[in-house]
């Protein structure tokens, strides 16, 4: 936490139009410590930061530069989502803070997995990886208070998979993604493990051909739908056509 204590003496100081050697008067210290003080070389004892924010008319607080966080879920999982973005290996002290206050609380110890997941995977550390895991198991348990329609029970297991992977656990992971692959969510991720990490190419083939074909119709659709996005002549009838074939 940095404080800003030194410059607001200053600032304060220099707003009531005093000088060092006023102010050392006015609270019967030196003007050296007041020199001091305003340079960061040393801190006025707690008594006289008292008798300071009295004299300038403001708070403790306000003195030292202290700002209080909006520590809500909401926000708590915006700053860890932040830390998480940019890697931040402080991410890590503050995923725990955020724990210590909400243990129960679905969206806080989600978002602290993934905070350990991305380091884990960036700085290749086991044990970031493997509280990723205790996390996400976690997590599973309180799924019920899940109000994002993107994160499902499959999703969290994708995570362990990759962190599963990550720890050269191949077979954990492959099974975490095949007893969670309904509607081929895990196709492609299967197959490439099967045919690349596992050297078991004849078995990733159905999974591969999955997902191409998933991928295929995703397209088909996509253009489907812009195709119908813009208005052109004989566009009913043109549907109609297509309807019929699918």
């Amino acid at each position: 936490m940095k404080l800003a204590l030194s410059e607001n003496i200053r600032m304060f100081r220099k707003q009531r139009k005093l000088t060092q050697e006023k102010l050392a008067e006015a609270l019967g210290v030196t003007v050296g410590a007041v020199y001091k003080w305003e340079s960061g070389l040393s801190l006025p004892e707690l008594s006289l930061i008292l008798e300071l924010a009295d004299l300038f008319d403001t708070s403790v607080d306000v003195l030292l530069g202290y700002r209080v966080k909006d520590n809500s879920v909401k926000s708590t999982v915006g700053r860890l989502a932040e830390f998480c973005r940019i890697l931040d290996p402080a991410a890590a002290g503050e995923a725990e803070k955020a724990l210590a206050r909400y243990p129960h609380s679905f969206e806080v110890v989600s978002s602290c997995a993934s905070v350990y997941l991305s380091l884990g995977a960036a700085y290749n550390d086991p044990d970031k990886l493997r509280r990723s895991l205790d996390l996400m198991e976690q997590a599973k348990v309180l799924l019920p208070q899940n109000n994002d329609p993107h994160i499902n029970e499959a999703m969290v297991s994708g995570g362990m998979a990759m962190a599963w992977f990550l720890l050269g656990k191949e077979e954990k992971a492959l099974d975490l993604m095949v007893k969670n692959n309904a509607g081929g969510t895990f196709s492609s991720e299967i197959g490439a493990l099967m045919a690349v990490y596992m050297d078991r190419c004849e078995e990733a083939v159905p999974f591969l051909s999955e997902a191409v074909q998933g991928c295929v119709l995703s397209l088909f659709d996509t253009v489907l739908g812009y195709f119908f996005r813009f208005p052109f002549p004989g566009r009913l009838a043109v549907r109609r056509s297509t309807t019929r074939r699918l």
